[in-house]
C-alpha cells in the first residue's frame, strides 16, 4: 500500500477557489473546509501540518472576525500548525495581525497558485524539520543519559560517568574535584544510585552554607538540651544517611576542629551527638566534593592531610562546561524544552544566532548558569524561537592577544571552528563536513590530528 500524501487542510468558502486548490496540488491530499466548524472538525480528525486560510468566512464573509476565530482555535488546538493567511489588497493590518497570533505566513489574493504552492512546501518542510528538532530534544534525555540522569554528549563527560560508575560498587571513598555548577550532586546521586545502596537514603549537604557553630549538630546530631534551642534529641545527617550514601559538599569549608570528629567517624564508624556520650555505629557512605585546591590548603594547615587521604582515595576531576564540547546545545535544549513548558509555551527552539551564541559562550557558572540563562531566554522571547540577544550573554571575548606563533593561531581557529560546527549537528560527520565545506575523509583527519574525538 503507498504512503499516504501529507494532508493539507484549505479553509475557503468561494466554490470557484475550493476546486481550484483542490486540483491544483497532486503532491497533497487536499481537505476542503468552508467553515470554522467543518474546518475544526478537519483539523482533529487529519491534524495537518499546513494549513492554508482566507480569513473572510462566513458569518463575516466581507470582515476577518470569523476567520481570526478560527486562527486562534487552531493555534490552540495545535499550536505547531502552519497557517498560511488569505491577504486581500490593502488588508496588511489584518496580516500583520495574523502573523501576530500565530500565523506563519500569507499569500495575495487574486489567487497565484505557483507562488502559493511555494510557500505550502516551504511550511510542510519547516514543520518537518521542527517536528525533528523536537523529537531529538525528547530523546536526548534517553539517548544522551548516562549514571541514570546526566545528560551528555561530551567524551570528556562520558569518561567521567565511565569512572563513576566503575567505583560505584565499591566501598571506597569518593571526591568529586570541578568548579561550581558542573554538576557534582548530580554525579554524586549517579554514583548513589548504581551503587549497593541505592535502596538506602541519599542524603546532601552543602558545608558552606551551614554557618560554622551550626554545621557540627547538622552533621552529628544533637541530645536534648546540648544547647539553648535544642528541645529534642535530633539525628544529624551522618546518622540520617544510614545505609546510604552522605553526600558533602564544599568538603573544603569544614572548619578545623569538625575535621577531626570527621575523621574519628570515617576510622571507626561511629559517632557521638553533640551533647550525647554514646557511641552509635553507623554505616554511611561519604561521597564528598569541592571547588577547592585541597592540597594547598593542607599546605597552609587549613585542612588535615590524613582527612584528605581517607576522603579521596578515588579522585574524579569533572570538567567545566566549555570543555564539554557539544553538551552546552545539547542541555540548552533540554532546558527550553523545560522552562517552555512551564512558563512560555508559545517557545519551540533556538535560532541559529542563538545556538551560535550558546556554543561561542565559555561558560564560567557551567551548567547552573547556561539554566540560568535559557530560563530568562524563555521568559524574555517574543516569538516562537530563542534569539542570541534572550540571552544576554554580551559579546564573545576576542581571542587572546599573546598568540603569535601563526601556526599555534591557525591551529587554535581549526579547533574551535571545527568544534562549534560539531556542535551545531549534534556530532554529525556529515552535516559537520557540510558545515565546514569540506570533504569528510579531511574532516576525520582534522578531527584526529586536534584529538577532538566525539
Amino acid at each position: 500500500m503507498a504512503d499516504r500524501k501529507p494532508p493539507l487542510l484549505v479553509i475557503e468558502d468561494d466554490p470557484g477557489l475550493q476546486a481550484q486548490l483542490k486540483w491544483s496540488y497532486d503532491d497533497f491530499e487536499v481537505i476542503i473546509a468552508g467553515d470554522r466548524d467543518s474546518a475544526l472538525a478537519a483539523l482533529r480528525a487529519e491534524m495537518p501540518a499546513v494549513v492554508t486560510l482566507d480569513l473572510g468566512l462566513p458569518p463575516d464573509p466581507d470582515g476577518t472576525s470569523e476567520g481570526f476565530a478560527v486562527l486562534d482555535a487552531i493555534m490552540a488546538l495545535k499550536p505547531d500548525t502552519k497557517v498560511i493567511v488569505a491577504s486581500g489588497h490593502g488588508a496588511r493590518e489584518s496580516t500583520l495581525q495574523a502573523i501576530e497570533r500565530g500565523a506563519y505566513d500569507f499569500y495575495q489574493k487574486p489567487l497565484d497558485i505557483d507562488a502559493l504552492g511555494l510557500i505550502v512546501r516551504r511550511a510542510f518542510n519547516l514543520h518537518r524539520i521542527e517536528q525533528e528538532n523536537r523529537r531529538l530534544v525528547a530523546s536526548a534525555s534517553h539517548d544522551k543519559t548516562v549514571l541514570g540522569r546526566l545528560i551528555t554528549g561530551a567524551p570528556e563527560m562520558v569518561k567521567v560517568a565511565r569512572t563513576i560508575e566503575r567505583v560505584a560498587k565499591t566501598s571506597v571513598s569518593v571526591m568529586l574535584l570541578g568548579a561550581s555548577g558542573t554538576g557534582k550532586e548530580l554525579l554524586a546521586k549517579g554514583l548513589h544510585d548504581a551503587s549497593d545502596r541505592a535502596d538506602g537514603p541519599f542524603v546532601a549537604i552543602n558545608c558552606a552554607a551551614i554557618p560554622e557553630n551550626l554545621l557540627e549538630s547538622e552533621l552529628f546530631g544533637h541530645e536534648k538540651g546540648a544547647f539553648t534551642g535544642a528541645v529534642k534529641t535530633t539525628e544529624g545527617k551522618i546518622e540520617s544517611a544510614h545505609g546510604g550514601t552522605l553526600f558533602l559538599d564544599e568538603v573544603g569549608d569544614i572548619p578545623l576542629p569538625l575535621q577531626v570528629k570527621l575523621l574519628r567517624f570515617l576510622q571507626e564508624r561511629t559517632i557521638e551527638r553533640v551533647g550525647g556520650r554514646r557511641a552509635i555505629a553507623v554505616n554511611t557512605r561519604i561521597v564528598c566534593a569541592t571547588h577547592q585546591d585541597l592540597e594547598s590548603m593542607i599546605t597552609a594547615g587549613a585542612f588535615r592531610e590524613d582527612l584528605f587521604y581517607r576522603l579521596a582515595e578515588i579522585v574524579v576531576r569533572i570538567p567545566g562546561l566549555a570543555e564539554r564540547h557539544g553538551d552546552p546545545v545539547l542541555l540548552a535544549k533540554v532546558f527550553l524544552k523545560r522552562f517552555a513548558a512551564e512558563m512560555n509555551p508559545a517557545v519551540t527552539g533556538f535560532a541559529a544566532d542563538a545556538l551560535a551564541a550558546i556554543d561561542a559562550h565559555d561558560w564560567p557558572g557551567n551548567v547552573r548558569e547556561l539554566e540560568n540563562r535559557v530560563k530568562r531566554a524563555v521568559i524574555m522571547a517574543d516569538g516562537k524561537l530563542v534569539h542570541a540577544g534572550d540571552l544576554d550573554l554580551g559579546e564573545p571575548d576576542e581571542e587572546s592577544a599573546d598568540v603569535l606563533n601563526l601556526k599555534a593561531a591557525r591551529e587554535a581557529a581549526d579547533r574551535r571552528v571545527i568544534r562549534h560546527a560539531l556542535a551545531r549537528s549534534e556530532g554529525n560527520i556529515s552535516s559537520t563536513a557540510k558545515l565546514l565545506g569540506i570533504s569528510r575523509p579531511t574532516l576525520y583527519d582534522l578531527i584526529k590530528q586536534y584529538d577532538l574525538q566525539t
